[in-house]
């Protein structure tokens, strides 16, 4: 794990997350340099210091950007404003949910994301799925080489308790799978992403609720072959995959690149200060996401977030990673999903170490390998390649 900040992991965190979706170290540099004290600060003053920071870099990038797109550079223009969109979705996550100006900040970043994916003619396209008279967005990356009238398998990804659909695309997931023939549809599900800031729609235990919507819309996709569509889940989405796909069975298959199978415990543990937090402003941001009056009500809804008699009923292929060096999610809970899939065809327990990469949580020290790992199971599950 790379950690500027000697004293603040949730600080690190951010750091790592903004490497893995693309930052540059000369940059990382000069937005963290200033900050060495107000890491050491309450979480307040702290992440307010580091959102001015992070998003003086990104108006200096937009600046370099409309400089690139005045001589018609856009290909430059484009990484340039993805980029921006990167230390924006940084500087955003760790912003108390009230705090003045973060929705403002948040909708900046998915505009920059948008015209910077534009600009480089990336293939991706942002899509909205119906849902409880509204709608879940997401982004379709299509698999390489798909021609008209053919299907191909398609990988549902899901957020964490704090990561968007941005962050996940930019880490690389979507990309790796569409070189082995694997469309993606990266979705913000309630609780998370525009679902949340946007329309206020909090998460639910019963993920299936939506989930199913989401595989309705799918079997409509001309491009979808719907006799394979997988799902997978990053941290919290190590929970809500696996409930997913136990209660969706028109899932083919599942993996949690981190596994969560007793939240509800974890946050007990967290109470008497056990284990790493992934945001500042802790306790308020999971009563956001989930619509908790207070701590007293949250922890009363958390009761229903566990895997137990739940994972039983999963009938296809599922794979379960973890790394070995979490500090979040105790890899104990990788052994319980994984003991409790008796009734999975094909189940595979991978934990990632030092020596191929991605040990802390949900592989944020380093995903590539990871991510491949994960990208080649799940084309050999729903039948795409692994070799150019």
């Amino acid at each position: 794990m790379f950690k500027y900040f000697p004293t603040n992991y949730v600080w690190n965190l951010s750091v790592d997350l903004a490497i893995e979706m693309g930052a540059r170290i000369g940059e990382i540099e000069a937005m963290c340099a200033p900050l060495q004290e107000a890491a050491k600060a309450p979480d307040a003053a702290g992440t307010q210091a580091f959102r001015e920071s992070w998003v003086r870099m990104a108006d200096q990038l937009c600046a370099l950007a409309d400089e690139d797109k005045a001589r018609g550079r856009l290909i430059s223009a484009g990484e340039k404003l993805r980029r921006a969109s990167s230390y924006l979705i940084t500087a955003e996550r760790l912003q108390a949910h009230d705090a003045p100006g973060r929705r403002a900040l948040y909708e900046r970043e998915l505009a920059l994301f948008q015209e910077g994916s534009r600009l480089l003619g990336d293939r991706m396209q942002r899509v909205e799925i119906p849902y409880e008279g509204s709608h879940l967005s997401a982004l379709y990356l299509p698999a390489q080489g798909l021609q008209p009238g053919e299907h191909a398998p398609i990988l549902v990804q899901l957020n964490g308790l704090d990561s968007t659909k941005e962050m996940k695309y930019l880490v690389g997931l979507p990309a790796w799978l569409a070189q082995r023939g694997v469309s993606s549809l990266v979705v913000d599900q309630p609780g998370t992403g525009e679902a949340l800031r946007l329309q206020g729609l909090t998460a639910r235990f019963d993920t299936e609720h939506w989930a199913s919507r989401v595989v309705d819309w799918l079997e409509t996709h001309d491009d979808v072959d719907p006799k394979r569509i997988g799902c997978e889940g990053v941290s919290l989405g190590g929970y809500y995959c696996p409930r997913a796909v136990a209660m969706e069975p028109r899932f083919a298959c599942g993996v949690v690149w981190g596994a969560n199978h007793d939240w509800r415990e974890v946050q007990k543990r967290r109470l008497a200060k056990e284990g790493d937090f992934p945001v500042p402003h802790y306790w308020a941001h999971v009563c956001w996401v989930w619509g908790a009056k207070d701590i007293d009500d949250f922890m009363r809804i958390a009761e229903n977030v566990h895997l137990d008699g739940v994972v039983e009923k999963i009938r296809v292929p599922f794979l379960v990673t973890h790394g070995a060096k979490d500090t979040q999610i105790p890899l104990k809970w990788a052994e319980r999903t994984y003991e409790q899939l008796v009734n999975s065809p094909r189940r595979e327990l991978k934990v990632f170490t030092d020596r191929e990469g991605g040990a802390q949580h949900a592989s944020f020290d380093n995903s590539i390998n990871a991510g491949q790992y994960i990208a080649d199971w799940v084309a050999e599950t729903l039948g795409a390649r692994t070799a150019a």
